[in-house]
């Protein structure tokens, strides 16, 4: 996990600072979802599909502590939580979008060169 306020151990690769906060496919789909607006574990869960609570968990952890996802627990019974992107979290749209635009050529690229159905 990054100690978001540890600057002295930052790379000097702008990339791989990027790398650290998005290291893997679970935390750019988590932003895709929660850039559609706030949302509760079991919705996240449900739609990002076959990732368990334990990682789900360790993820959105992960991200609050580095100041990308804010995570707000209601005085409920049950207690309700609700996870959403931070001003930090939202910044990574430009990322999402260009990887999307990007997957979508590769995939119309596949389709026209009859690699894929």
């Amino acid at each position: 996990m990054i100690d978001y306020d540890d600057y002295k151990n930052m790379p000097p690769c702008p990339v791989e600072v990027a790398l650290m906060f998005v290291d893997n496919k679970w935390k750019l789909l988590i932003v895709r979802d929660l850039m559609e607006g706030t949302k509760r574990f079991g919705e996240l869960r449900k739609s990002l599909g076959g990732i368990s609570q334990k990682v789900l968990t360790q993820h959105l952890r992960a991200m609050e502590a580095s100041g990308l996802v804010c995570r707000q627990v209601f005085a409920e019974v049950p207690p309700r939580v609700e996870y959403s992107l931070t001003e930090l979290g939202r910044s990574l749209e430009d990322v999402h979008n260009a990887m999307y635009r990007w997957g979508e050529e590769y995939q119309k690229n596949l389709q026209k060169e009859g690699l894929q159905k």
